[in-house]
């Protein structure tokens, strides 16, 4: 089973001023992402807003990525939605694209209570797109915070098509646990950007993340320290990680992405109520903090 490597970005979904999705932007993001070696991207997830999105502008979405990737970036697109209804149609539509994988966080409203309830709403939609992988995408931010580990087991005998779980969560003896369940069978991504060195030490092979979309090229070189031995740099190297990751928490990881996104001089918006947006000053304080960390001299 395919594996997903090295660093996969969660990148922003691009809004003009009218707060409408802004596709040309796209390509904008994936020259910029493809040049400095991300391998592949997952789209409309917490930092992509899918969420906020309709069902039309999620499908416009994925068919950019895929048009602008020009087949050099795996593509995962998130169809998790508040509806099962909504995730069906737009897990429907993932499957006619030219995509690796799709994903589904757990309704965040009306929530699973159990693992087998969970198990069964992934399989009712997995099922959707056959010849895709699937991940299920966990996160705190669900409110769904089942073991990991037993979704893995129940989940093997009736998903076909389940290829992991995209770990977005600190507790790594379950991140372990994971990656041994069902004898290794499973790619378990692991997605907390500040915890990359802790995720690398016990088996991590692929990281997805935010901050991936304007600071590869730093997380690309913790990743070769790592596998050099060089303790050293990879701790100097995370003191630029700390100070990056600082304004994202003062200020609120996405909106602060986004402004992050003008160091590159790719304008991707102001994100979508109910996410607040920064004020002129603010965005010029996240700006002047970002520099200060250091990490575009990687570029």
């Amino acid at each position: 089973m395919k594996k997903l490597t090295g660093l996969i970005a969660a990148p922003h979904t691009p809004f003009n001023q009218n707060g409408e999705v802004n596709l040309p932007v796209i390509d904008k993001i994936a020259e910029l992402l493809i040049r400095q070696g991300v391998k592949g991207v997952y789209i409309c997830g917490t930092t992509g807003e899918g969420l906020n999105c309709s069902v039309a502008e999620r499908k416009a979405i994925a068919e950019r990525w895929v048009t602008a990737a020009r087949g050099q970036l795996s593509i995962t697109v998130h169809t998790g939605a508040l509806s099962i209804v909504d995730s069906i149609e737009l897990t429907r539509h993932a499957e006619t694209l030219d995509i690796f994988a799709i994903s589904v966080i757990a309704p965040c409203f009306f929530k699973p209570n159990s693992v087998e309830s969970l198990v069964e709403y992934c399989r009712i939609v997995a099922a959707e797109a056959p010849t895709k992988a699937f991940y299920y995408y966990h996160s705190g931010m669900s409110g769904v915070m089942l073991d990991m580990e037993e979704f893995l087991i129940h989940a093997n005998e009736v998903i076909p098509n389940l290829a992991g779980i995209k770990f977005n969560h600190s507790d790594l003896y379950e991140f372990q646990r994971c990656i041994r369940a069902c004898n290794g069978k499973f790619d378990i991504p692991f997605g907390v950007d500040e915890f990359l060195p802790a995720g690398l030490s016990v088996g991590a092979v692929g990281a997805v993340g935010s901050t991936y979309n304007y600071a590869a090229p730093l997380y690309l070189d913790i990743i070769d320290a790592f596998n050099r031995g060089d303790q050293d740099t990879v701790e100097k190297l995370m003191d630029k990680v700390i100070e990056l990751i600082r304004p994202l928490v003062e200020y609120g990881g996405v909106a602060a992405g986004k402004v992050a996104m003008l160091l590159h001089d790719i304008d991707v918006g102001d994100p979508r109520l109910p996410i607040k947006s920064l004020s002129i000053k603010e965005k010029e304080e996240v700006l002047a903090k970002m520099k200060r960390a250091g990490f575009l001299k990687h570029k």
